[in-house]
């Protein structure tokens, strides 16, 4: 990298660097390994650690420091700002249901691309490819139909870089390797509009892509039908599919060349913003309100932590949230704004940023790059519901002494997915797996709640409704008047239906359209608390639980798919 202007921000660059190393790990990382990692000091890691913390973006257990869902914050700037994923995301999905085959959208950055969208089919031999992942154009299917593109300087960057790392090591999403005859495969796929990898990432894996272009004939994203040699040969793959490929690249084109998505896709293209706002239609939506941000509390936090809280570097992260939807492009008096930060402090952040290559300037306006999905974004992109979930409930536990679950509605019964137990030498033994039915435990009775009528309705008529404890509500006329009160009050309480002796407190866990997607419960002996204590001991933590988890789900789930388990 070349050397930082002087009025580069130094604490925002460490922090940066601490946040590759995290994402580069997998998300999960000892302070030791960190300082490794990025040839920082140790006090200078912990600061930057401590003040990722307080922003929300990392967990400390301890020496080990872990990526937390909020993180995605920043990844969400960028892609919402791209605008590709929102608006080519469902016609990626229908393709790979059409095809049987998953399928992927990818944006060049510099001699590599990183993906925007995944649509994967779920199969034993599945793929790992994560939102964010970058990889070496010689190695991909959208790689030669960038490359076609390239400028001499480009080709120069490239070869400097072959010639520094044959194997690709510095890639650390894929395997090592070498991706040879590139200049070749750049040629056909020139002549040809499509390009395909016959197992260059690894073995097995084969892809074909097309181009999305812009109208001048730039290559905004590729488009690409990712198999396994199980299935297909790279030649009886693109015999399949290519034809279908090249007719939703086609719907994808016209979509983006809709008036009103002019911006979205001169930004995707990565011009300046001359042409962008050139291109811009009366009929262009208003943007988005953007975030508040976090710099109002920097201050706060500074003076709370003393040295241990390290404004500059979370001013400097908080500018990258400016960026959204409608925000793909911002003057420095936008950022500063949309941010609530000095207009001094916002400028330094952007030169930092732009020495960073996580922004680019054209003209007076900045726009964030694909390289902003470095900080943390491919292993957040995987997260699960119960990835999500294990913190906030160990952290309910530590309140309220008494066992916590998550689960979800698996057919007939609730599946639990995340638990954490109390360590009381009485208490409730069940592991993530176990399965109830869902009609007499309190997180299956939210979830059943939840659903619409007809639906429920049919999911009690087929279930044989077994008394489980003498107290087991078995009467269909009477359980589904439970359910219409757990539907309107929220909340579930099972007192020794499932199991003598257990009581147990249950509230629904939302995704961003309203619908509960899991529960989580508080369990306990009846002897522990009274159901009136219950309700007004317990209920507000667990309720307090259940949006923390949906908090951190929706920032997730923006661009991404946390699964259920």
């Amino acid at each position: 990298m070349s050397t930082a202007p002087a009025e580069a921000v130094g604490p925002l660059m460490r922090g940066v660097a601490v946040l590759r190393a995290l994402s580069d790990a997998d998300g999960r990382a000892g302070l030791g390994d960190l300082v490794r990692a990025t040839g920082l000091a140790r006090s200078t890691v912990d600061r930057i650690a401590a003040t990722l913390a307080r922003m929300g973006y990392v967990r400390l257990d301890g020496p080990v420091v872990t990526l937390a869902p909020r993180l995605m914050e920043l990844a969400n700037a960028y892609l919402g700002a791209l605008g590709l994923p929102a608006l080519l995301g469902p016609l990626a999905v229908q393709l790979a249901e059409e095809l049987d085959e998953s399928v992927s959208l990818a944006v060049p950055d510099g001699d590599g691309i990183r993906f925007v969208h995944q649509s994967t089919r779920r199969r034993a031999m599945s793929l790992t490819f994560r939102i964010g992942d970058l990889l070496p154009a010689e190695r991909t299917a959208p790689g030669p139909l960038f490359a076609a593109h390239w400028t001499p300087g480009q080709w120069t960057a490239w070869r400097e870089r072959r010639a520094a790392d044959p194997e690709g090591l510095g890639f650390p999403g894929v395997p090592a390797g070498t991706g040879d005859h590139f200049e070749e495969r750049v040629d056909r796929a020139r002549a040809a509009g499509s390009a395909v990898d016959d197992q260059l990432i690894e073995p097995g894996l084969i892809a074909v892509a097309v181009p999305l272009r812009d109208p001048a004939g730039v290559p905004l994203c590729a488009l690409s039908v990712v198999s396994h040699t199980s299935r297909h040969s790279a030649e009886s793959l693109r015999e399949a599919v290519l034809p279908r490929l090249r007719a939703a690249a086609t719907a994808m084109e016209a979509e983006l060349a809709r008036p009103a998505e002019a911006p979205r896709a001169a930004h995707a293209a990565g011009r300046g913003a001359g042409a962008a706002r050139a291109e811009a239609a009366p009929t262009t939506p208003a943007a988005a309100p953007a975030p508040s941000g976090l710099a109002a509390w920097t201050s706060a936090s500074k003076q709370e932590l003393g040295a241990e809280f390290v404004e500059s570097l979370a001013r400097g992260l908080t500018v990258l949230t400016a960026f959204g939807p409608g925000r793909a492009e911002l003057t420095l008096s936008a950022v500063a704004g949309a941010t609530g930060l000095p207009r001094a402090t916002a400028r330094r952040a952007l030169i930092t940023l732009d020495h960073l290559g996580l922004v680019a300037t054209g003209g007076r306006a900045f726009r964030p790059t694909p390289r902003v999905l470095a900080l943390g974004c491919p292993p957040l992109s995987r997260t699960t519901l119960s990835d999500i979930a294990a913190p906030h409930l160990a952290a309910l536990v530590r309140t309220v002494h008494d066992s916590a679950s998550l689960a979800v509605l698996d057919g007939d019964a609730i599946q639990y997915t995340a638990r954490v137990a109390t360590t009381r030498i009485m208490s409730v033994n069940i592991t993530p797996g176990t399965r109830l039915p869902a009609y007499a435990a309190a997180m299956g009775r939210v979830l059943l709640a939840d659903l619409p009528a007809a639906e429920r309705a049919e999911r009690l008529g087929r279930t044989a409704l077994a008394a489980l404890t003498p107290r087991t509500v078995t009467a269909p006329a009477v359980l589904a008047g439970l359910l219409d009160e757990v539907a309107e009050q929220g909340y579930a309480v099972v007192d020794e239906e499932l199991e003598e002796g257990l009581r147990s407190l249950a509230v629904p866990v939302r995704d961003a359209a309203g619908r509960a997607v899991a529960a989580v419960n508080v369990a306990m002996h009846t002897t522990r608390r009274t159901l009136a204590e219950c309700r007004a001991d317990l209920l507000p933590e667990l309720r307090a639980t259940a949006a923390a988890i949906e908090a951190d789900l929706h920032v997730v789930n923006r661009f991404c798919h946390a699964s259920a388990t």
